[in-house]
């Protein structure tokens, strides 16, 4: 969108587009939370972001990331934005650290910054446009590298806490490689396949015992896009 189409960027990403009307930003996808399917359907957009791993890691979008005073409610004081394109406004409030490569998901650079956190005993929040796909493959990525889980083990983890997880494929597929690249070539062939409750750890702790018993689950398990969902390992939903 020209600049001269209107006169004030949005307050959110800072692009020319409007956000109002429900435009979607031709520069960094940014686009106003989906409204609920019918009436009485559970919200699952909220203004505070998912809370991860508990006083630590959280999972949002760039609507939660342009919220600060609500984020600094919840004691965020860092943000790792995984989309490129997407501007970050609170400097002088949070430590940032921006994601440069868009095509491939650069999970050690993004992994080395939230172990940082984490040893400082920061309160970081993992965001991308919505939440859904880039900044969730990014805390899945983590939690195998970080805690020893698995890539089943781990997206269950992540989808219990944040229910409007969808990964594209692209995300599949390189979170798929990073657990080859973690575990060898034993790591199972699927994402969908999962851990049997008996057989899940009770807490996320380093050198946690790592499982291999799995079952598949049902086909509505997990909220997976596929290819005709639209979605592209570019996305930055």
């Amino acid at each position: 969108m020209r600049k001269r189409e209107r006169e004030n960027p949005c307050g959110i990403c800072g692009h020319y587009h409007k956000y109002e009307e429900g435009e979607v930003c031709g520069v960094c996808g940014h686009r106003p939370p989906a409204a609920p399917a019918a009436a009485g359907a559970r919200q699952l957009d909220s203004a505070f972001p998912s809370e991860i791993l508990k006083e630590f890691l959280f999972l949002g979008s760039y609507d939660n990331a342009s919220r600060s005073e609500l984020l600094k409610t919840i004691g965020v004081s860092h943000i790792l934005n995984t989309v490129p394109l997407c501007q970050n406004l609170y400097r002088n409030s949070f430590t940032y650290h921006c994601l440069q490569e868009d095509k491939t998901l650069q999970f050690d650079d993004a992994i080395q910054f939230l172990e940082q956190c984490e040893r400082e005993k920061a309160r970081v929040l993992v965001h991308c446009m919505s939440g859904k796909s880039r900044s969730a493959a990014f805390v899945i990525a983590f939690l195998m590298k970080s805690r020893g889980w698995r890539l089943a083990q781990s997206f269950q983890w992540v989808k219990e806490r944040r229910p409007q997880v969808q990964l594209s494929d692209g995300a599949q597929q390189q979170l798929i490689e990073y657990e080859t690249k973690l575990f060898g070539s034993n790591a199972p062939a699927s994402i969908f396949e999962r851990v049997s409750p008996n057989n899940f750890p009770s807490n996320f702790t380093f050198g946690a015992e790592r499982t291999n018993e799995a079952k598949l689950p049902d086909s509505n398990s997990f909220g997976v896009m596929n290819s005709s969902g639209g979605d592209s390992m570019m996305d930055s939903s």
